[in-house]
Parts: structure tokens; C-alpha cells; sequence
């Protein structure tokens, strides 16, 4: 769905304002796709499955729209933005892998400090955990 709202208008957004058209079919195709397939829930991701955004499907038909129009030299002429693509894809994976390890490691400090408080308050109110005292 996402692939033929966005391969079908953005045409009609550059050639009608240009480069500012090509933001505002960004903001407004794009993000119009996004919010009825992933916030709406048009498509059904379950929590533990493997998550394909619908960029994928958007950059093959848009590979497949120029092998169709202009033959194989829009594919071989395309290999830059290819390599391009998968260096910042390699980027931003292991960018998100460094996250989230931080976000765990903050979760477990924050965690681990108050089981630490709470110990060493316990200590001096005489310990068993005095619960009533606290």
C-alpha cells in the first residue's frame, strides 16, 4: 500500500513545487502511510516477530518501477545509492545496538542503587527489612 501511494504521487508533488514538494511528499506521503500501517495497525506486528519496515517494500518497487522504465541501466547506474544505503543501514544498527545497551546497563544502575538504599537503610533501622519503620 505504502509503495503505491508513494511511487504514484511523489511525481506529482517535485514536478508541481520542485524540491519543496519532494519534503512535503516526504512529510505528507510518508508520514500518512506510517501513521495508517504502524500506528493504526492496518498491518499486525506482534511483539516477538521480526520487524520489516515499510521502507523495504517502498525501495523494491521503486528498483522495480526503474528496471521496467528504463531496463537494466537504471540498476547499474543505482549501485552507488545502493552502497550508500547499506553503509548507513550498518551504521544505524549498530548505533541502535549501542543504545539500547545503554539504556540497559542505566535501568540496571538505577535498579541496583535502589536495592543498595534500601539495604543500607534497613541496616540502620536494625534490620529484616523493617518495612513498619519505613
Amino acid at each position: 500500500m505504502a509503495s503505491i501511494i508513494i511511487n504514484g504521487f511523489w511525481g506529482i508533488f517535485t514536478n508541481k513545487f520542485g524540491v519543496f514538494g519532494g519534503y512535503f511528499a516526504a512529510l505528507f506521503l510518508t508520514g500518512s502511510s506510517w501513521y495508517i500501517v504502524h500506528y493504526l495497525g492496518l498491518i499486525k506486528h506482534d511483539e516477538d516477530s521480526a520487524f520489516i519496515d515499510m521502507g523495504l517494500g517502498v525501495a523494491i518497487c521503486l528498483v522495480t518501477k526503474g528496471y521496467l522504465l528504463s531496463g537494466i541501466n537504471s540498476l547499474i547506474s543505482s549501485i552507488p545509492t545502493f552502497l550508500c544505503i547499506a553503509i548507513g543501514a550498518v551504521l544505524g544498527g549498530y548505533v541502535s545496538v549501542v543504545i539500547e545497551k545503554r539504556i540497559i546497563e542505566v535501568k540496571q544502575k538505577k535498579k541496583s542503587f535502589k536495592t543498595t538504599s534500601l539495604e543500607i537503610i534497613d541496616k540502620k533501622l536494625g534490620g529484616e527489612l523493617c518495612q513498619d519503620k519505613l
